[in-house]
């Protein structure tokens, strides 16, 4: 299967590393390569994470503190967000 990352997927990708990137540069980048590896293994496995708690989705915890919110279409896999663990999924209206 194709991974595809959604822009909303790729800025909170940015915000993170950016944010990691202040206090700790290698950390940083260590974390983005692992998002990175952690995705592509979605590539083989599509229902690796758990049913999600958005209609549709899937979650996969990437690391203790992050979880890619996914979908599954046609061949391909949708990267739809990049979460930090303690925030509120899906947000409250």
């Amino acid at each position: 299967m194709k991974i595809i990352w959604s822009r909303r997927a790729l800025h909170d990708r940015d915000r993170i590393y950016s944010y990691i990137e202040e206090d700790d540069p290698s950390a940083a980048l260590a974390l983005d390569d692992f998002f990175e590896n952690r995705s592509t293994q979605l590539a083989a496995h599509p229902m690796l994470g758990r049913v999600g708690r958005v209609d549709g989705t899937r979650e996969l915890v990437v690391h203790p503190n992050y979880i890619l919110i996914y979908d599954i279409a046609d061949a391909s896999v949708r990267i739809l967000r990049v979460l930090h663990a303690a925030r509120q999924w899906p947000p409250t209206r």
